[in-house]
């Protein structure tokens, strides 16, 4: 997610290994324009097939130290990120509207709304996000939910 654009979905059947990790990096990487690519931030989690030194590699191969990583950036992380604070709800309660019964019906449910966001919606969530940074630098990086 940027303020430009949402990258995906990718969506993948199997468990996350580190070789399936890396295949869904690559996947991703390669719908990311040069811009993106060459300036853009890489947020995930601390899940063991993310964080193993072969993902890692991968990773920064494409972006360097520009990593967003669980340990290295402030505990209240969730606060900060847009797909956390924002999407995730933002795309239940319209992914689930029409009741899909079958994972295919979801998959193109959540194809469709995310495709769906506009450019007004990205600019108002990252103008969001920094009021969000603010507040977090305004706390030293302890607890800023009550400063929103």
């Amino acid at each position: 997610m940027s303020r430009r654009r949402i990258i995906g979905p990718i969506f993948f059947d199997a468990t996350i290994t580190t070789a399936a990790y890396m295949e869904i990096i690559n996947t991703f990487v390669n719908q990311l324009d040069d811009e993106e690519l060459s300036t853009g931030y890489f947020q995930q989690d601390g899940a063991t097939p993310h964080t193993s030194h072969a993902s890692m590699a991968e990773i920064q191969s494409f972006f360097g130290n520009r990593i967003i990583l669980k340990g290295i950036w402030p505990l209240c992380l969730p606060d900060l990120m847009p797909p956390h604070y924002f999407l995730w709800g933002y795309l239940k309660g319209r992914v689930y509207r029409n009741k899909p019964r079958t994972r295919d019906a979801l998959k193109v449910n959540i194809t469709e709304e995310i495709q769906a966001v506009t450019a007004d919606i990205l600019a108002r969530t990252f103008q969001n996000m920094e009021r969000r940074v603010q507040s977090c630098l305004d706390a030293n990086g302890g607890n800023f939910q009550h400063m929103l």
